[in-house]
């Protein structure tokens, strides 16, 4: 197997495992620094709103999402929602995003990675990520850096700072653009058939689906290097 000069991560299961989302969680979390909150509405009544506007937008349904390549950040989102119901929140939407996403979906890294960005690194093979996520970039940033502080990526591409979201392939070319690499160079490792691997396969990187913390219904794709955990990986770098 030709070794990669980049290898590409996702982030939501593949780098870092997060827990099963609880949108009412996070929201509870936001409230408590609520500076107005003209309808004394619950955390669960503003849940619900969100949840009603991302049904409309068709964000988040399995069935769909990976058809949805335009990203609505939620410096757009959040605003629009908490003040369309009368709520004033003391918090920038950095630290809102912060404070939610702590609150509604902890995460811990996937188990052996750091193991296998330390291989990468000795062995002088680049790194970075590219993300599907409407929070702000640098909450993004700040999260994976210190969930894993030794990591050496060199960007951390998120769909909320970039438009597109996977697998819209201009995303893996702003990547390609900014490792200086042709795409035969790069290999791209991700949980979500649909936008990881179908998307970086158009843009002509090797894909690697990672399935060892994956959260959605998948069937088997023979075609596809397909891996469980990271040792298996290096292994597979090895032969």
């Amino acid at each position: 197997m030709k070794m990669p000069k980049m290898v590409l991560f996702d982030y939501g299961q593949t780098l870092i495992a997060e827990q099963k989302f609880d949108g009412v969680k996070g929201t509870e979390a936001v409230l408590q620094y609520a500076a107005r909150n003209k309808y004394h509405l619950s955390a669960e009544q503003v849940q619900a709103k969100a949840t009603e506007i991302n049904r409309e937008l068709g964000k988040y349904d399995p069935e769909r999402r990976h058809l949805f390549q335009i990203e609505i950040p939620n410096t757009m989102f959040t605003p629009y929602l908490y003040e369309s119901q009368g709520i004033e929140i003391a918090l920038s939407n950095a630290e809102i995003d912060t404070v939610f996403w702590n609150a509604a979906a902890p995460g811990v890294p996937t188990e052996g990675i750091k193991d296998f960005l330390g291989y990468l690194k000795n062995n002088g093979i680049r790194t970075g990520v590219i993300s599907n996520i409407s929070y702000d970039p640098s909450v993004v940033a700040e999260r994976i850096n210190r969930l894993l502080p030794e990591n050496t990526f060199e960007f951390i591409i998120t769909s909320s700072n970039y438009i597109f979201r996977k697998p819209n392939k201009r995303i893996f070319e702003l990547a390609l653009e900014k490792a200086g690499l042709q795409p035969d160079e790069v290999w791209y490792i991700g949980d979500q058939y649909e936008c990881d691997v179908k998307g970086s396969l158009r843009a002509g990187m090797l894909p690697v689906w990672y399935i060892g913390a994956i959260d959605l219904p998948y069937t088997e794709d023979k075609n596809i290097l397909t891996v469980t955990d990271w040792n298996e990986l290096r292994r597979r770098m090895e032969e």
